[in-house]
């Protein structure tokens, strides 16, 4: 046992190194171990207080909102005024206007006239080449010579069957003195009796065929009296004085049986737009121009004051600061149905034939009401799922300048853009907030600041 003793103790001494070199490593490991420790926790430290306390900051931020009273624009209600200017658009035309048409089939052989031109009443435009019509008057004169000759021959006729008439008159009357007598028999008068009246029978008849023939006479002249009148349509004349607006012939244009020229007109072969193509391919337009007519459509809310000698200034977008006075002369006295308009009709002197029809013009009228609707701002105005409503202020409890808000439905009437006419729900000295944000809700207390808008931020129009 000694021996084994000895043995142990020798191969301990012989690697003195090796138990000395194994308890350093592990006292290395532990070492590092902890370093890693202490880093990692000294990085979550790092990062999660400075985080707790932004988080602590957001939440005692978001507390003092919800405890602070918001700020909130407002304006109060008032009245519209009595008399306001009502604009509303209108299209001027010509107080007359013609479609020039020949009523003859021909060509033109001379063209007096050009758009632009001004002609009197009854003043030739063009002169036309009618050759058929000019046959047919002629064939219209032969047609009542004919007539007349028809109707002289009925005349002798009738005068012979009136001398035959006379004649068995007389002869029946010898008759029957001679019949009283004996001299003649009684057979002989019956037969005189019947010449006599086959005589008048035929003076009947010859009169009826001269009635005839008078009636043929009349009708060959009424024709002749149609065609001479056609054939003066180959004159083609002003109906009225006025400006020569379109202008579709030129010489040697075939005019159709319609009295239209056919063809391209010659603003078509310039390269110009038709006037109005809706008038067809008149031959010439004329317009009187002296006084102008305007209609307007006057929405239903306001067609009841109009009236003819109504009063109205008419203005033009390209003559700035310049008025023109008219008056309402007639309504259309109803509505139309698909937009609600009254047609109304304004006529305008225009003595120096500075304005055109076919012009765009603002036609103003000074409408009066006895009972004026009141206004407020349009921004004040909440559209959502309960309708349209204001928010109205009341004084809270609390004092200090606070309001209580209460909203309230309200009638919009007109918009004018930033007002609103306002028909019902509330009354004049209101104070209503406008702009408000979705802080404004029922009952919340709020902090007026009057006139200075965009204090609460968001829109009056948008729904919540």
């Amino acid at each position: 046992m000694s021996d084994a003793s000895n043995d142990a103790s020798n191969k301990a001494s012989d690697n003195p190194g090796e138990t000395h070199g194994h308890h350093i490593s592990r006292g290395k490991v532990m070492l590092i171990a902890f370093a890693l420790v202490v880093i990692v926790v000294g990085a979550w430290l790092a990062g999660y207080v400075p985080r707790r306390n932004q988080e602590n900051a957001a939440v005692a931020a978001a507390n003092d909102v919800k405890t602070e009273i918001p700020p909130v624009s407002t304006t109060v209600v008032r009245q519209a005024a009595a008399d306001v200017d009502l604009v509303l658009p209108g299209s001027v035309s010509a107080l007359e206007e013609a479609s020039i048409y020949a009523r003859a089939t021909g060509y033109v052989r001379k063209r007096y006239v050009d758009i632009g031109d001004h002609v009197k009443e009854g003043q030739l435009l063009a002169e036309l080449d009618a050759p058929d019509l000019d046959q047919q008057v002629a064939a219209a004169r032969a047609a009542v010579g004919q007539a007349k000759q028809q109707l002289g021959m009925t005349r002798a006729s009738l005068i012979q069957a009136e001398a035959q008439r006379d004649l068995a008159k007389a002869t029946l009357i010898r008759y029957v003195g001679l019949v009283k007598d004996g001299a003649v028999a009684q057979q002989d008068y019956e037969t005189q009796v019947s010449n006599s009246k086959t005589a008048d029978a035929l003076v009947v008849a010859q009169q009826a065929n001269v009635n005839g023939s008078q009636d043929n006479v009349n009708a060959a002249q009424a024709n002749l009296d149609r065609v001479i009148a056609l054939q003066e349509f180959k004159n083609v004349r002003a109906p009225f004085a006025g400006v020569v607006t379109v202008r579709n012939v030129d010489v040697g244009y075939l005019i159709s049986s319609n009295g239209g020229g056919q063809g391209n007109s010659p603003a078509t072969q310039s390269g110009a737009t038709p006037a109005a193509p809706s008038f067809g391919n008149e031959m010439f337009r004329v317009a009187q121009l002296g006084t102008l007519r305007i209609f307007v459509g006057v929405p239903q809310a306001v067609a009841s004051v109009m009236h003819p000698g109504m009063p109205a200034t008419v203005t033009f977008a390209d003559r700035p600061g310049k008025e023109y006075q008219a008056k309402v002369t007639r309504t259309a006295g109803t509505l139309d149905p698909s937009a609600r308009t009254l047609l109304t009709e304004v006529q305008m002197p225009n003595g120096d034939a500075k304005l055109f029809p076919g012009m765009y013009a603002s036609v103003h009228f000074r409408n009066h009401r006895d009972s004026p609707p009141l206004l407020v701002r349009g921004d004040a105005l909440i559209t959502s799922a309960a309708g349209i409503q204001v928010a109205l202020l009341s004084d809270a409890q609390q004092g200090r300048g606070l309001k209580t808000v209460h909203l309230t439905p309200v009638q919009p009437g007109k918009d004018y853009g930033a007002d609103m006419e306002i028909l019902g729900g509330l009354k004049v000295g209101d104070t209503v907030v406008i702009n408000p944000s979705d802080e404004v809700r029922e009952g919340v207390v709020v902090k007026p600041y009057a006139g200075q808008t965009g204090a609460a931020g968001g829109s009056g129009r948008a729904g919540r």
